[in-house]
């Protein structure tokens, strides 16, 4: 995986979740439910769980599969290959964080894809956004943070289908990309964080991948 890339930044280290925590134990069942194929399912919050802790959970989850999933293509989303952060013709990305960028800025994919994945790794280490001990509350305003995050998680997605897919072929890692983005959507439209106008890039995918499920 992490030979031969352009540069190891683009690789952010997998983000764990510690051990013994209540967190940990939701990922297990998290991982147990999606064994079953069911991803519907897999997506609901467990009974008597806590919304945020189980969106905390779920947005480590997929930084860490994205993180895995574009580091495979890294080689071929280069400056020259992909001057401009799009998701087909009609969606182009500029990048702001609000703090240190805040006009937004035109870049290439995998500088846009940078500053994004170290942006959201920077969110999820910090303990005042995602608490990981037990009885320390998440802020009041947690499902706007995550909301912001899986918003920009999934421009990855978008990018990666629009100016990738061919090379994830060759690769052979379209049923784990379409895997991970149909548990993404199913978790993202299960507790409505992220505006439909947000996911156009991949409507008539989503559709496809969401038909499927609902027979």
């Amino acid at each position: 995986f992490y030979s031969g890339s352009r540069s190891s930044k683009t690789f952010k280290p997998k983000k764990n979740i510690p051990e013994g925590t209540h967190q940990y134990d939701l990922m297990k069942h998290a991982a147990a439910t999606l064994g079953s194929g069911n991803l519907r399912l897999a997506v609901m919050l467990p009974e008597g769980e806590d919304l945020n802790e189980w969106v905390a959970v779920n947005t480590v989850d997929f930084f860490n599969q994205i993180n895995m999933l574009y580091g495979t293509i890294t080689e071929f989303c280069t400056e020259e290959s992909c001057p401009i952060m799009s998701a087909g013709p009609k969606y182009e990305y500029h990048w702001a964080d609000g703090l240190t960028v805040k006009k937004p800025i035109k870049c290439s994919a995998p500088k846009y894809i940078d500053y994004l994945m170290t942006w959201v790794q920077d969110q999820l280490d910090d303990e005042t956004l995602f608490p990981s001990k037990i009885g320390v509350p998440f802020p009041k305003n947690f499902l706007s943070i995550a909301k912001t995050i899986l918003k920009r998680l999934f421009r990855v997605y978008a990018h990666i289908y629009h100016q990738h897919f061919s090379e994830v072929v060759q690769l052979g890692e379209e049923a784990h990309l379409n895997t991970s983005f149909k548990h993404f959507i199913f978790f993202v439209q299960e507790f409505n964080l992220i505006d439909r106008r947000e996911l156009a890039p991949l409507q008539e995918l989503i559709e496809k991948l969401t038909a499927k499920e609902c027979r």
